[in-house]
């Protein structure tokens, strides 16, 4: 059996596009707050309020990505999520204060729920199903590399305003780029109407929320917590960061070649040791360690849960599928966040680590759901498309 195609340059190209949209959207985030604070006179509540509206946007717009995907096409969604960035950095710019900063993130909010949930059901297509996780692990690659390169960029521009400008800028570039890519999908003339959310998905929002509640922990507490052994914190997320875009694009594809609930596991595994590590508050090069553990652990469960569910899945159904799967992703991490805070002020930032550990427990529990139609050795994808066509 000879080795698969290799991706051709349409696909590359969603990639790109992909990774300029989250560039602008990385571009702005260092220039936000000092903006708020100081420039328009905001306080420290209006921050939280303001950053806090692109979450709550996000998630109410998965509903209408996902239809959005399916009923009009994956470039349809796409397209619209790289306008709404482009409105969004228009809006910063407005001159009615703070109204322009909720306006903004509101477009925000829009655009990176329209665009992920179209690229990643594009990405998927354009590459085939039996290389989905090879896909996603590409398209998380590209948004890790966009909003890891994006504050850099921020930074160096030197002003809040210079950056909105720029994300103008990439969001354009970005539909031009898309602009001659084709799109093979063809959305269903009568497309029958099913409930956005599907029994079926649920333990995976599940597997993939819990898997999801170290990150707020991570990026919340763990420069402080490593600030009194050694203030080992920013360069220990810069080797969770680096792992999670490295792995993910080197290794992402190895859920399509062996069975994905050994990945799933395997990365549950690297997870809770790399927590464990970092909550014992170790030296310098064991906060790193853990740090690289835990990156590395982290870039396989999404590619394992998320491959085998769109497998199952009819082709008219993707783009809502990833659209739950990203709101589960929303939902746990808002809540964790609130939840994170109040375990680490209460009991010190080590038990924050402990919670995210306990949460890859549940997140092991509702994986067990997700692999258990896959009998040991079976391959998903032929199977269960074959079901699928049975019962329609």
């Amino acid at each position: 059996m000879g080795s698969p195609a290799p991706l051709g340059g349409r696909f590359w190209r969603l990639i790109a596009a992909t990774f300029l949209g989250f560039l602008g959207f990385g571009t702005v985030l260092p220039g936000l707050a000092p903006h708020i604070r100081h420039d328009l006179g905001g306080s420290d509540r209006t921050v939280g309020f303001v950053i806090g509206t692109f979450s709550v946007v996000a998630l109410c717009s998965r509903i209408f990505a996902g239809r959005l995907a399916d009923r009009k096409g994956r470039k349809r969604a796409f397209l619209t999520g790289l306008c709404s960035c482009t409105l969004a950095g228009v809006a910063y710019l407005l001159p009615i204060g703070i109204r322009s900063m909720y306006l903004g993130r509101v477009f925000q909010g829009i655009g990176e729920a329209c665009l992920y949930t179209g690229a990643a059901a594009w990405a998927v297509e354009v590459a085939g199903l039996n290389r989905s996780a090879r896909a996603l692990g590409y398209l998380s690659s590209g948004i890790w590399g966009g909003v890891a390169a994006g504050p850099l960029i921020g930074q160096l521009l030197g002003s809040f305003e210079r950056s909105a400008q720029f994300q103008v800028v990439l969001a354009i570039s970005a539909i031009v780029l898309l602009s001659g890519v084709s799109e093979e999908y063809k959305p269903a003339m009568h497309a029958e109407k099913r409930p956005w959310l599907r029994r079926s998905i649920v333990p995976a929002g599940i597997a993939v929320g819990f898997v999801n509640v170290h990150y707020p922990v991570i990026t919340g507490f763990l420069i402080l917590h490593l600030a009194r052994h050694g203030n080992s914190g920013p360069a220990a997320f810069s080797t969770y960061a680096g792992f999670v875009l490295l792995s993910r694009f080197f290794l992402g594809g190895l859920p399509d070649r062996i069975h994905p609930r050994i990945t799933f596991y395997a990365g549950l595994a690297g997870m809770a040791g790399g927590l464990a590590i970092i909550a014992t508050g170790p030296p310098f090069w064991g906060a790193v360690l853990g740090a690289g553990l835990l990156g590395f652990g982290f870039s396989f469960p999404w590619a394992s849960i998320a491959s085998t569910v769109l497998k199952r899945t009819a082709d008219n159904e993707r783009g809502s599928t990833v659209s739950v799967l990203s709101a589960f992703y929303d939902l746990f991490v808002g809540a964790s966040s609130f939840s994170a805070g109040i375990v680490a002020n209460r009991f010190g930032y080590a038990a924050a680590f402990i919670m995210a550990i306990s949460a890859l427990g549940a997140a092991a529990i509702g994986g067990r759901y997700v692999f258990a139609k896959l009998a040991p050795g079976e391959r998903p994808a032929e199977t269960e498309i074959a079901a699928a066509a049975e019962a329609s």
